[in-house]
Formats: C-alpha cells, sequence, structure tokens
C-alpha cells in the first residue's frame, strides 16, 4: 500500500474504534513499526481531524502530551507530541461525563490557557504567550486510547489524536500575572482521598515551554493557534484511572478547583 493508502486505513480503523467503543491492536506496525516516522502518524492524526471539520465538528484548541520528562524517556523521545481539541469534547465544571462514552478513560490534572491572538511566528517566545493569553483555568483532561489496554507507542498514541478524548475546564478566569506557573501545587483528590498530586514545574519546567513549543509545532505542521484556542499545556501528576460513577476534584493553587465527574453504569 502507498502512505496515502496506510494513512487513510489506520485513520478509518481509529474512527471506528472510537465509535463503536472498541479498542483495537497498536496501529503502529502498519505505520512503519518502531522505526516509524513521528510525521506519518501526524498525517493519520490530521486526516481525522479534516473528517472531523468536514463533519462539522468545530476545533477549539490543542492538547500538549508528552510533557514529562521521566514519560518522555520511558517512550524515547525527546519532545511532546499535541492532540486536537473539540467543542464537543468540553464537559461543564461538576457536569457528569456518560457511562459508556469512553473505553478506557485516565484523568490528569492542567493549567489551561486560553489565547486572544493568532500565533503565527515561526518562532514564539514567553513574551507572546504571555500577550496573547486572555486567561487561564484550571483543567482536568479525559484522555483514553483507542488501542487496547494502553499498550501504545509514540506512533500510536499521536495517530490516535495523542489520546485526547474529554476535557473540563474550571469557570473562573484567572490573568496570568497573579499566578506562579513553576511552583503552583496541584492536588487531585477522588471521593476526599489523594490520588494525584503534582506542580506546575513537572510540565517541562513552565507550563510556558509547552506552550511555546506547540505554538511553534502548529505554525510548521500548518494549523496555527487562533484567537479563542484553548491549550491544555500538559499534566501536573501523575494520570488516574477513571471508572463510572467516579468524581475527581482538582485544586491548583492560585487558579482553584475544577471537578471532573463520570456517571454511575
Amino acid at each position: 500500500m502507498s502512505n496515502s493508502a496506510v494513512v487513510e486505513t489506520v485513520a478509518l480503523a481509529l474512527r471506528e474504534a472510537e465509535l463503536s467503543k472498541t479498542a483495537i491492536a497498536p496501529v503502529r506496525p502498519q505505520l512503519g513499526g518502531e522505526s516509524a516516522d513521528v510525521d506519518i502518524a501526524y498525517a493519520v492524526q490530521e486526516e481525522n481531524t479534516k473528517r472531523a471539520i468536514a463533519e462539522g465538528r468545530r476545533l477549539v484548541g490543542r492538547k500538549i502530551g508528552l510533557t514529562s520528562i521521566a514519560v518522555q524517556k520511558q517512550l524515547g523521545v525527546d519532545s511532546p507530541d499535541f492532540g486536537m481539541l473539540f467543542a464537543d469534547m468540553a464537559f461543564g465544571d461538576g457536569e457528569a461525563i456518560p457511562a459508556g462514552l469512553l473505553i478506557q478513560p485516565k484523568v490528569e490534572a492542567e493549567i489551561a490557557l486560553v489565547i486572544n491572538k493568532d500565533l503565527t511566528q515561526e518562532k514564539h517566545t514567553y513574551a507572546d504567550i504571555i500577550s496573547a493569553t486572555e486567561y487561564a483555568l484550571p483543567a482536568v483532561e479525559v484522555v483514553d486510547s483507542r488501542i487496547e489496554n494502553w499498550k501504545i507507542s509514540l506512533i500510536d498514541t499521536v495517530a490516535d489524536n495523542a489520546s485526547s478524548a474529554a476535557y473540563v475546564l474550571g469557570s473562573k478566569p484567572v490573568k496570568l500575572e497573579s499566578l506562579d506557573l513553576v511552583n503552583c501545587k496541584m492536588t487531585m483528590t477522588r471521593s476526599g482521598e489523594v490520588v494525584s498530586q503534582g506542580v506546575g514545574k513537572a510540565c517541562l519546567s513552565n507550563p510556558l515551554n509547552a506552550a511555546v513549543w506547540l505554538a511553534d509545532e502548529m505554525v510548521r505542521r500548518g494549523r496555527p493557534l487562533l484567537a479563542g484556542d484553548i491549550i491544555l499545556t500538559g499534566a501536573l501528576g501523575p494520570m488516574v484511572v477513571a471508572h463510572a460513577g467516579d468524581e475527581f476534584v482538582v485544586e491548583i493553587e492560585g487558579f482553584g478547583s475544577v471537578t471532573a465527574a463520570f456517571a454511575a453504569e
């Protein structure tokens, strides 16, 4: 098969897995195995992005993954990855995420930035990101893999939209100047029990590093970040498996709290 045919085949398999709520075997063998170039995985992601937009879904931002140096080492990579965020992936603070919507969800606590300017430079700076950020919010990213048992490599997760599934934003916007992005402490609880803890610098030493990387990468790949877009900058602590009936409360110092709730079966 040609590369384009392979991309279309893998993209279709991932779409069908998502629609049927049935995980599939890793897709990396079809994309070149362990030696595959990540660009072919992004081509799969882009194929499904174009399909989603053509079907009327609204692209509203990006998520950044692999912002933990430890996780990068585990996967043998030296940079983050990204996935697309659509409006229909958003849930309100405390709103129940329907049972059966996802296959094998996990949750991560993150800092979200909402921008008010297009980011179209070839190389961005902290100043560009700070001046373009309208406000920040605490957030929970709900990740889900369409790959069986989360047996993923970089190629699998990138092709699978960086394992994106859903997200919950807090409802109290905060200006960057009042925040300590590096030292802010994060605590995630489930039924009052602490299940994840972290700090801002767990995200590439500073969430702004992740945002700069994303802004540059999106220009390079032809989908620059635009005014109004949401950036989920990356996990501040370990991800946690989510089950039906779970309720996770994330508190980030200076940002307030946000709750991700999963409906009971």
